[in-house]
């Protein structure tokens, strides 16, 4: 899997959110500002990508994730 594919994917469930992801193989980094994230608390937006990214990371086609999830406000 690459980086793109990874993006296309949480683009797809966050279509308004600004996505940068890097890496390759099976790590990842993930950035993401979204208010989607609005009223939640880590734990929660993290549940909210990995949910995305369920079916990958069980398949082993994505083993490690790195994840840095702001607001739109956070994020200023």
């Amino acid at each position: 899997m690459i980086a793109e594919d990874v993006k296309a994917l949480l683009t797809e469930a966050f279509p308004s959110a600004q996505i940068n992801v890097a890496g390759e193989g099976a790590k990842f980094d993930i950035s993401m500002v979204s208010d989607d994230f609005t009223g939640k608390r880590a734990v929660a937006r993290q549940q909210m990508v990995y949910a995305v990214l369920n079916d990958q990371i069980a398949s082993g086609e994505i083993h490690a994730v790195t994840m840095s999830l702001k607001t739109t406000t956070e994020a200023e």
